[in-house]
């Protein structure tokens, strides 16, 4: 019976080529990363190449395309925000936490272009990544909802547009305004009040349901006719003496000026 010959060990000289091509795919990434942030997918490979002091075929060799490379540099930063939003989906406090995420989300993003593309859905990071971003930040919305935090009538594609109009907003604010403001400013039209702008019924949630005008709660779709506006009579009631006061204090001031 023939004896088996174990492998012959790797030879100094194609050890040496495995470590060289672990530290240019190292080079090429830190080239990619701080081009992505700076341009996004606007830049060429070429410049990537230049950043790390590679060639362009070195930078083909270890990423055939350009998505390629920019997956691979986009791809653990969004991670880290649902791996973020999953450890956060039972905390204690879920209107702060889901508001706080939000300015954090805005804050790591804003400079970052690449990211901001990714985020943005106009490029697609890996497949389900952006999905299930998506799916961990709806949980935290469901549970800041349930608290009373933020307004029933507010879906996860309203805050997924809000998001992106944030990160916009950050990229142009002028240089009077301070980092986060207008992030501040435009997430507080999430929150509930007697006097937030009221929303268009949302198709996603049922043809002809919306959300109490009164409390925020489910209204339940009629059968027949206009959707109903309030949940119950208490509802009805309420929302008929704050019209009836604020007649009243609109008379005030007319009588006032007078």
């Amino acid at each position: 019976m023939a004896r088996r010959r174990s492998p012959a060990p790797p030879s100094p000289a194609s050890s040496q080529l495995r470590a060289d091509a672990r530290r240019n795919r190292v080079l090429v990434l830190q080239a990619a990363r701080s081009a992505f942030e700076e341009a996004g997918l606007a830049v060429p490979l070429g410049e990537i190449a230049r950043r790390a002091g590679v060639g362009t075929g070195t930078v083909y060799r270890h990423f055939p395309t350009k998505e390629a490379l920019f997956r691979a540099t986009v791809v653990d930063r969004v991670r880290l925000f649902t791996d973020a939003a999953r450890e956060l989906a039972y905390a204690d406090d879920p209107g702060p936490v889901f508001f706080r995420y939000l300015a954090a989300v805005v804050r790591l993003s804003a400079r970052n272009k690449g990211l901001c593309d990714a985020l943005e859905g106009s490029f697609e990071p890996s497949p389900g990544v952006e999905d299930d971003f998506r799916a961990a930040l709806s949980a935290l919305l469901d549970r800041a909802r349930q608290a009373g935090a933020v307004r029933n009538d507010v879906a996860i594609g309203d805050v997924m547009s809000l998001l992106m109009g944030c990160l916009s907003m950050e990229q142009r604010r002028g240089p009077g305004t301070a980092p986060g403001r207008l992030t501040a400013l435009a997430c507080d039209s999430l929150r509930p009040g007697r006097h937030v702008t009221k929303l268009p019924p949302n198709p996603a949630v049922g043809r002809n349901e919306t959300a109490c005008a009164a409390c925020g709660g489910p209204v339940p779709s009629a059968r027949t006719g206009r959707p109903a506006r309030y949940c119950r009579a208490a509802c009805r009631q309420k929302a008929h003496r704050e019209r009836g006061r604020a007649r009243t204090g609109s008379e005030v001031v007319l009588e006032a000026e007078v």
